[in-house]
């Protein structure tokens, strides 16, 4: 029997859904790679964060992995709602890959950190997460819209449109573009989407056979992470416009979570942490969604 892997047909999404099938190759399954078009991948020229990003990428696969067009389906984690649809569920979250943003510049560029850009360098993202931290922190930076797949902003970028651009580090790795990082960019300094860096193995709720096979490509510490932020912007409103962010990380038994909401325009930004012991993760990414409702989160979402 031949397992059918549903993906997306961007370059990185194909990264992904091979990277699976390899892996599952070495457990003696054979698989096939059906390629999806999502409602995200036809929208190019509105700003995403204008019709929402709930299931943008996810919906047709989903949609095809309950019709049993397909038997198993592979997404970027940060683009699968925090509820997945009835009858699916996630059967696999494989070890992480880096979840912080990185800063990248155009080729030959003198070198500088995010501290040290001009002031009044133009900066690109397609996020408004990014947008809001970076107008927060340096309020004197242009921050404008990039969209397209990486060699697109990459073009962009070497093109001369942008001063720098901000890219996550786990999609240009796995692209074999590490050497365009030209800085990580810390936690402190720029929290993540929640589940950036990580992958999604979602099958059909009934397949108990089929989700025990895919089972030995789970990671524990990246399950336990990911669930605490994903609880978090679940308990914030999963579908909330304004910018979220979280980012959680496992140290044995020990879980450390921080995240934030903040308004668009990024003059305020409520920010939370928690360090806790042998908690559960849901638990865990929930209470630190109470903590920042109290420290003024209740307000923002209310404006």
């Amino acid at each position: 029997m031949t397992l059918r892997i549903g993906s997306r047909g961007s370059q990185l999404a194909l990264w992904q859904a091979r990277r699976i099938a390899a892996r599952l190759a070495e457990l003696g399954v054979e698989t096939s790679i059906e390629i999806i078009r999502t409602t995200g991948d036809r929208i190019t020229d509105v700003p995403l964060a204008r019709v929402g990003s709930k299931g943008l990428f996810t919906k047709e696969i989903e949609e095809a992995l309950l019709d049993g067009r397909i038997d198993l389906a592979v997404h970027s984690l940060k683009d699968l709602p925090t509820t997945c649809q009835r009858g699916l569920v996630i059967a696999a979250t494989p070890e992480r890959e880096e979840a912080r943003d990185a800063l990248v510049l155009p080729t030959n560029a003198p070198f500088v950190t995010f501290e040290t850009l001009a002031r009044g360098a133009v900066v690109g993202t397609s996020s408004p997460r990014r947008a809001t931290q970076l107008k927060n922190a340096r309020p004197d930076l242009r921050v404008l819209e990039l969209r397209g797949n990486v060699d697109t902003r990459l073009r962009k970028l070497d093109q001369g449109l942008y001063d720098a651009i901000i890219l996550a580090a786990a999609g240009l790795r796995r692209l074999e573009l590490a050497h365009r990082i030209s800085a990580l960019l810390e936690t402190s300094e720029m929290l993540p989407a929640v589940g950036q860096g990580a992958l999604a193995i979602e099958a059909r709720a009934e397949d108990a056979d089929l989700i025990a096979l895919v089972a030995p490509l789970d990671h524990a510490p990246t399950r336990r992470a990911t669930t605490a932020e994903r609880a978090f912007l679940r308990a914030l409103g999963g579908g909330c416009q304004l910018p979220i962010a979280a980012h959680a990380r496992c140290d044995g038994k020990r879980l450390c979570i921080e995240g934030l909401i903040a308004s668009a325009d990024g003059e305020r930004i409520v920010r939370q942490r928690l360090d806790v012991e042998d908690a559960d993760p849901e638990v865990v990414g929930a209470q630190l969604a109470d903590l920042v409702l109290q420290a003024g989160g209740h307000e923002l979402l209310r404006a």
